[in-house]
């Protein structure tokens, strides 16, 4: 990245339910990072998925951020207004040969796993997020492929890991603030899926090609998200996009050990707003949940 760049940071929520502790702890970071040096601060709004996105979850996302004394650039970006985008992305991909089409199920995964722990030298590879795809679909030939998608059969985009690697002319590398220079590894989440049936985007192609058109410069994101940057740096590289630096902050937990979720009712900022709390005395709480 271009060191003298203007600084272009974003907060990137989904509207499918009230922000809580944890979106006010990023967001905050996020504003603080970009003021500190000058620079932008952008609210895009992922609302690809349809099924559990309400605007009345945006407006609320809109009055919790002024809540807490945010502004933010406009027009705001909404994703389900740029399919289009994220269309183009996937049609260069699949130029290269780097897509194929899953009709696997939930149901179909987990048999095959548990086919696999039977024979220890076909045991499942498991990656920072979970079990990798066992590539049940990626070795079907074009004409079960045609014949699954002629029968009507639902069926994902899955990301050949494989062929996109050997497109790779030497390492690739991506820069985190904490951690700095990295060595790219994406195939540590392997067959990722980048499109479904019903959603044209996944999280991992949509937030790159934003990213990407909004000139961000700084993604500054959950821990939980570390090793998705591995994967997006290779998707930067194979669609030609801009490279950003990632700073990765740890995520709020509960005494347990539970990290926070849009399902803590008592932790939403509509809630704490409702029991009287003020923006000021934001921190001293959230401290208690580092």
């Amino acid at each position: 990245m271009d060191q003298s760049a203007k600084v272009i940071t974003r907060f990137a929520p989904s509207p499918s339910g009230d922000l809580h502790l944890g979106h006010a702890y990023s967001a905050k970071l996020i504003y603080d990072f970009a003021c500190a040096h000058d620079g932008d601060f952008i609210l895009r709004i992922e609302d690809i998925d349809h099924l559990r996105c309400k605007v009345e979850y945006e407006q609320s996302i809109f009055d919790d951020l002024s809540w807490l004394g945010l502004k933010w650039s406009t027009p705001v970006r909404r994703q389900s207004e740029h399919f289009s985008d994220y269309k183009d992305a996937l049609d260069k991909l699949s130029d290269k040969g780097l897509l194929y089409p899953c009709f696997c199920t939930r149901k179909d995964i987990k048999n095959e796993i548990n086919e696999s722990t039977r024979a220890p030298h076909t045991l499942p590879k498991l990656g920072p997020e979970g079990i990798i795809y066992p590539g049940i679909c990626r070795n079907l030939s074009d004409d079960e492929r045609a014949n699954k998608i002629k029968e009507g059969i639902p069926h994902a985009l899955r990301f050949d890991m494989t062929k996109a690697l050997r497109l790779v002319d030497g390492p690739l590398y991506w820069t985190d603030l904490k951690t700095g220079k990295q060595l790219a590894n994406p195939k540590l989440l392997g067959d990722v899926v980048l499109a479904r049936k019903d959603f044209p985007a996944s999280y991992h192609l949509s937030v790159v090609i934003d990213d990407h058109i909004q000139n961000i410069t700084h993604v500054i994101r959950g821990q939980d998200l570390y090793y998705a940057s591995h994967f997006h740096r290779l998707l930067q590289y194979l669609l030609g996009l801009k490279k950003v630096t990632y700073d990765h902050h740890p995520l709020l937990a509960d005494k347990e050990g539970n990290r926070l979720a849009k399902r803590d009712k008592s932790l939403t900022l509509k809630s704490l707003k409702e029991d009287g709390l003020r923006p000021e005395n934001l921190d001293a709480l959230i401290n208690e949940y580092l």
